[in-house]
């Protein structure tokens, strides 16, 4: 049976956007991200389900900088999943009784003005995940008195709800992806999304435009941009980009390639069907054929017909 880490414990967002790409799998909650992403490069799982962003939040850290940096891994699925926050409690418990309120740092933060509003002479605690969070106050004699996370882990865990849709948006999303050992990506839908690194090879001027550039020339879409320290000084990064198109199309190769030659380094995260559906706007001169044209073109010149 397929086997798939995520980041637990049982009642995470992960497991619900593992549950929705693979219902069918085996499910190895880890303690977090890089213990989920480890399992699967370790074989003891046949890939992870781990969060990439958030509507609210932005990139999620730890994800970016190990699919950068850590033994390769490549997405071959996404999932934007609703997030609802509920905060929960152990039976007995008011929203008066509150003095410390634990969750993951990304949902205190998408829940600030709730806490500030209901819960103001409350202390908020960082947990690894929601699910723990609420594992947490679950606990005998717990010193949290309430966790903020998704109404599963208080079914989970047998706490109860006082209140629901506590989050400061309404429409938060996080996008979740599937993400296994290399391997052949999967066939191209004409919807799809491909992700990569890219590193500089110094800092001088124009050197962002001049990776940027390759995309331009050959109409490829920017769906996200987001750059991480490299840890080598201040001021030194590489970026995560995500775009249009499957590797397989010319355009997305040819764009891949230019990258390879002015970066310093590329790493190729993966070529996946879109969540939304959506296919890219292809400009003139940019198609499949066009490229194939233009090839053919080009080897009649270099063999003198003209």
């Amino acid at each position: 049976m397929l086997k798939l880490a995520y980041l637990g414990p049982e009642g995470t967002f992960a497991e619900e956007a593992l549950r929705i790409l693979a219902p069918e799998a085996e499910r190895l909650p880890s303690a977090n991200v890089s213990a989920a992403l480890d399992a699967a490069r370790r074989g003891e799982a046949d890939g992870a389900v781990v969060p990439l962003e958030n509507s609210i939040e932005g990139g999620i850290a730890t994800t970016l900088d190990e699919l950068a940096r850590s033994e390769p891994l490549l997405i071959t699925a996404e999932l934007l999943l609703p997030v609802e926050f509920s905060l929960l409690a152990r039976p007995g418990k008011e929203i008066g009784d509150i003095k410390r309120v634990i969750s993951h740092p990304a949902a205190l933060t998408q829940c600030r003005g709730y806490i500030a509003r209901e819960l103001p002479d409350a202390v908020p605690v960082s947990a690894p995940s929601t699910a723990g969070a609420a594992q947490e106050v679950a606990l005998p004699g717990s010193p949290y008195d309430a966790a903020i996370a998704a109404r599963i882990a208080g079914e989970h865990y047998g706490l109860v709800e006082l209140a629901g849709g506590i989050g400061d948006r309404s429409d938060t999303v996080t996008r979740f992806v599937r993400v296994s050992r290399p391997a052949p990506p999967p066939a191209p839908t004409g919807s799809d999304r491909t992700s990569l690194v890219a590193f500089l090879s110094d800092d001088h001027p124009g050197a962002l435009l001049e990776m940027l550039t390759e995309f331009s020339v050959r109409g490829v879409n920017l769906t996200r941009i987001e750059s991480r320290p490299t840890g080598d000084g201040i001021g030194r990064y590489f970026f995560h980009f995500d775009f249009e198109g499957h590797i397989a199309d010319a355009r997305v190769g040819e764009a891949v390639s230019g990258l390879h030659r002015v970066c310093e380094g590329v790493r190729f995260l993966g070529s996946y069907p879109r969540a939304d559906g959506l296919a890219p706007q292809i400009r003139r001169g940019t198609a499949d054929a066009d490229f194939d044209e233009a090839s053919g073109w080009l080897s009649r010149i270099r063999g003198g017909q003209v």
